[in-house]
């Protein structure tokens, strides 16, 4: 067929012009079908909102004048011809978002039938602008619209019909980190404010579903694990003198994960969901360092400081204390309370003898002696040595009420604060799901 494609081609652009529609009656509109193939989706970029995707378009119009009788060139029906040499329809992506892109529709050849019909199919790279919604990230599914039309034409000299119901997946490549649910289509006709034609375009909307198990094992799971270690925080014993240490390093952790989250997300109001997580978390922590400081100024009460209050001995001691399995009563709590009876019982036993026996008299040789003042002497000294004693004894047992009293108290605030990350949990990923 080639010598009868060079005559073909001779005789089809002899008068032919590639810059007028191709059109018998100008009054008339080129009918052109429109076909969009999803190849892939090259990146999403969030913080600029720019969806990157390859694609295959294919438009298919009629030509009037480039038809010619198969019979006279040998039954030859299709010859394929340089897109420069016929009238293209000059449709584009309107909501296009590549600043570099100036080059226009590639130069690939189109597929000519004897009845005028021209196939023509081009790869693009297409950036095209899109709302990105983060407010469930990671967890989000994002729905990106390719608006195309034509760019001169209005809809009575060019109309865009739709080839399918939507864009074709067939040869879709998948992403590693968005899954596309399909691709619909549908026809508007809109009436612009400069002009009063209609202009036609069709508008595909992309379906995208993030694959979230990147995020999870990388963001969400080093958060729920972190948020975990504040309550442990109030049961790490006062004397180690970490218990304050702890929380801040926590909260440096958390703070960390939130910069990383804000460098991806776009500035917006919309607070995506792991940053509403990080936030109360951090609250969560900043709170229970809080108390622990609070806490910790009740644990080191000595002996100077008031007695506890009696709605505290009732409430605290006698009920949460059974409640939370705190049985202590401070450092001295290894001795056990029958011993500590007797030890104070001790003073005062030995005191009563020496009263009882503190006038008697002894007989020498050269008469009779009395030893009741030296006597009075000894019960004056052992009354001091008790009352000091006594009084040691009620110094050590009012720091360790303060010292039980601060210990409930973290272990309240320990399972308290357990349940709201278990419930701060529980939350999100219920939002998610």
């Amino acid at each position: 067929f080639g010598r009868f494609a060079q005559k073909l081609l001779n005789d089809l652009m002899e008068n032919y012009s590639n810059a007028l529609r191709p059109v018998e009656d100008t009054d008339k509109a080129l009918n052109v079908t429109l076909q969009i193939t999803l190849s892939q989706i090259k990146d999403m970029d969030e913080r600029n909102q720019v969806l990157t995707t390859y694609l295959w378009v294919r438009q298919i119009w009629h030509d009037a004048y480039l038809c010619w009788d198969k019979d006279e060139y040998d039954g030859l029906e299709v010859i394929r011809i340089p897109g420069n040499l016929v009238w293209r329809p000059d449709i584009v992506l309107y909501n296009n978002a590549d600043e570099e892109d100036s080059s226009g529709p590639p130069d690939t050849n189109v597929v000519l039938r004897y009845n005028g019909e021209i196939t023509w199919d081009s790869p693009a790279i297409t950036k095209s602008s899109c709302r990105v919604d983060v407010s469930y990230f990671p967890f989000d599914s994002q729905e990106c619209n390719l608006t195309f039309g034509s760019w001169t034409y209005n809809g009575n000299q060019v109309d865009i019909t739709m080839g399918m119901e939507g864009g074709d997946l067939s040869d879709f490549v998948e992403n590693v980190e968005w899954e596309c649910h399909g691709m619909p289509a549908v026809k508007n006709v809109i009436m612009y404010g400069c002009c009063s034609d209609p202009y036609p375009d069709i508008t595909y909307t992309v379906l995208l579903k993030r694959r979230s198990s990147f995020y999870i094992f990388n963001l969400l799971l080093p958060c729920f694990l972190i948020s975990f270690l504040a309550p442990l925080g109030f049961y790490l014993p006062a004397d180690s003198g970490e218990k304050v240490s702890l929380g801040v390093t926590v909260l440096l952790a958390l703070t960390v994960f939130q910069l990383m989250v804000a460098e991806s997300m776009p500035p917006s109001e919309s607070v995506p969901l792991i940053g509403k997580y990080y936030i109360a978390t951090m609250t969560m922590i900043t709170a229970s360092t809080s108390l622990t400081i609070f806490i910790m100024n009740i644990h080191f009460c000595g002996a100077e400081a008031k007695p506890v209050p009696h709605w505290a001995k009732v409430l605290i001691i006698d009920y949460m204390s059974k409640i939370f399995f705190v049985y202590e009563v401070g450092e001295n709590c290894t001795t056990a309370e029958s011993d500590r009876d007797g030890s104070e019982k001790l003073p005062l036993t030995s005191q009563e003898k020496l009263k009882d026996n503190s006038c008697n008299k002894t007989t020498s040789g050269t008469g009779s002696v009395c030893t009741c003042g030296q006597h009075q002497k000894v019960v004056r000294n052992i009354e001091y040595i008790a009352n000091c004693f006594r009084e040691q004894r009620a110094h050590q047992a009012k720091g360790a009420e303060w010292k039980k009293v601060a210990k409930v108290m973290d272990r309240f605030f320990m399972w308290v604060f357990f349940i709201m990350v278990f419930l701060m949990s529980i939350l999100v990923m219920a939002k998610a799901t």
